[in-house]
């Protein structure tokens, strides 16, 4: 197993098809969100050439797992389109904050499924530990991110410092809430190595083995 971190821009083309393909399979196919997106392909407006992307790829270099990194100083998922699940609260704009979002740990071509509500697995939490500790490197101490609620105990358990920011809001008909992660340093959840043989970057990020 492989683990790759780096800004969109330094991954070659293929490797990005194939995260959008990804994507979509899981997040459209498996989750049955209803993007606006093309048939095949998931990406958005928030996909720019400096965003970070942690990817997860196996021995056949099949990708089965992704998280996407975005400051909260440019435009982000939560700040744009859901500033509802803030409610009467600023709107995340700092420095030290940044946003998960596009978090999936699916084998697809397999039975492994790692993002399960009774328990994380493995490759969840080294996705998680591994975006962790990138942001971390550029000062961020919180990860807001937005997630459906049935993910809650999922993120409770990850061994993180983990709480709503406000109460959950029904977003097409599933209950929706936007969920802080502390990152103290360290944070216990970020101790030791990932799991995979190795951790890679592409050439314009740090190598992380």
């Amino acid at each position: 197993m492989e683990f790759i971190l780096s800004e969109a821009c330094c991954l070659s083309k293929p490797l990005c098809d194939a995260l959008d393909r990804y994507r979509y399979d899981v997040f459209v196919g498996k989750l049955g969100w209803q993007l606006d997106t093309p048939r095949g392909i998931e990406r958005d407006q928030f996909d720019r050439p400096e965003t970070v992307y942690v990817i997860a790829r196996n021995d056949e270099q099949q990708i089965i797992g992704c998280a996407r990194l975005l400051p909260t100083t440019r435009p982000y998922l939560l700040g744009s389109l859901f500033p509802q699940l803030m409610h009467d609260q600023p709107i995340p704009c700092s420095d030290d904050i940044w946003e998960l979002s596009r978090f999936a740990a699916v084998d697809l071509q397999g039975s492994r499924a790692g993002i399960h509500v009774q328990q994380p697995s493995a490759l969840a939490m080294d996705i998680l530990k591994i975006a962790a500790l990138h942001v971390q490197s550029k000062g961020a101490k919180r990860l807001i991110t937005v997630s459906p609620l049935a993910m809650e105990r999922l993120l409770r358990k990850s061994g993180f410092h983990v709480h709503r920011a406000a109460p959950p809001v029904l977003i097409e008909g599933h209950p929706t809430f936007a969920c802080w992660l502390e990152l103290s340093n360290p944070t216990p959840a970020t101790e030791g190595r990932p799991s995979g043989n190795t951790v890679i970057s592409d050439s314009c990020t740090q190598r992380l083995s």
